[in-house]
């Protein structure tokens, strides 16, 4: 054994899981602009102030609905007999991914605040389709999203853009979890097994330690997320994706690209839909569909949960079934 070997007692350091690399890729880069802009001079320029602002209102966006999550995370993990997972597990997923959905309906949590309970889930047992459901279904069809894409869209088509984004979220969701959801469960370790747990002390205790690592370990990917879309979002003309007006699907594709890159939270999202007027409804009920289910922090936060692959997985299958959801649209407005 070499000297330093000894000297940590044969201990190595941990390896980064994929996600906390691009992590610290992203907030290293973001960083050393920042040195650089200030050391330049430039940070009085409209350019730079857009990107403050724009990263600011994406982080007090998200965060709250992060806690939310992460609270919701710790409380299934800390009052929820385990027993009861164990039951649920039991069932056949034909049966827990109708109840995800269910669920789905009643939590109203966001994008980021579905992955640490999705997370939890799985981790208690919950069959990786079915937390997969509920995570993808949850930012989409809770009442919360369908009330605000209701007052976004008053008008002749209001019925049509809250029933079809309700129909395409479940639609969207169920595709990628029976595509990719079994996959994404071996990432995580299995199911703990049946057993009860201290009272009282014990349990706030548990409930704040499971609470505070949920809200570290998905706030940090959501600050960096954040901070690359706020880039992309000041650097991007905003007139860059006017060219994409022709056919169809490449609209749809283009207002799916926007919605990567804005990292909008659901709840909010329809607002800025609506004011791309130029660009057909079926497009606009894309960028709805397919941003709560994948944008630049939901992809930070996936690959630091699930992997890398789970990323390109949920884009694939996320993005044909968007896709061919707002051409059926497209086809029932003609």
């Amino acid at each position: 054994m070499s000297g330093a070997t000894a000297l940590t007692g044969g201990l190595r350091a941990p390896r980064l899981r994929d996600g906390d690399k691009v992590a610290l890729v992203v907030a290293g880069g973001v960083a050393a602009s920042l040195a650089t802009s200030r050391l330049a001079g430039v940070g009085d320029s409209a350019l730079a102030q857009n990107l403050v602002v724009v990263f600011t209102a994406i982080v007090v966006e998200a965060l709250p609905f992060v806690l939310l999550g992460a609270l919701v995370s710790a409380l299934l993990e800390v009052f929820v007999p385990e027993c009861a997972f164990a039951r649920i597990a039991r069932l056949p997923v034909r049966l827990q991914v109708p109840g995800a959905l269910a669920a789905a309906l009643a939590f109203p949590v966001c994008e980021c605040g579905s992955v640490p309970v999705a997370r939890r889930l799985i981790l208690r047992g919950v069959h990786p389709t079915a937390g997969v459901a509920f995570m993808l279904a949850a930012p989409v069809v809770n009442p919360i999203v369908i009330v605000a894409t209701a007052v976004a869209y008053q008008g002749p088509h209001q019925a049509e853009m809250v029933g079809s984004r309700l129909v395409l979220g479940v639609a969207v969701a169920l595709a990628v979890a029976w595509t990719v959801g079994r996959g994404a469960g071996r990432l995580l370790a299995p199911g703990a097994a049946c057993h009860h747990h201290d009272e009282a002390d014990g349990r706030t205790h548990r409930l704040v330690g499971h609470l505070t690592g949920d809200v570290l370990f998905m706030g940090r990917f959501v600050v960096a997320g954040a901070a690359l879309a706020a880039a992309l979002q000041t650097a991007v003309p905003q007139d860059a994706f006017s060219g994409l007006l022709g056919a169809a699907p490449v609209s749809a594709l283009g207002m799916m690209g926007l919605a990567f890159l804005l990292s909008l939270c659901s709840e909010a999202d329809a607002f800025v839909a609506i004011s791309f007027g130029q660009f057909p409804l079926s497009s606009q009920l894309a960028f709805l569909a397919f941003g709560p289910i994948l944008d630049l922090k939901l992809a930070l936060l996936y690959a630091a949960t699930f992997g890398r692959g789970f990323v390109l997985d949920v884009a694939l299958a996320g993005g044909a079934a968007t896709v061919a959801g707002a051409m059926a649209f497209d086809l029932l407005l003609a």
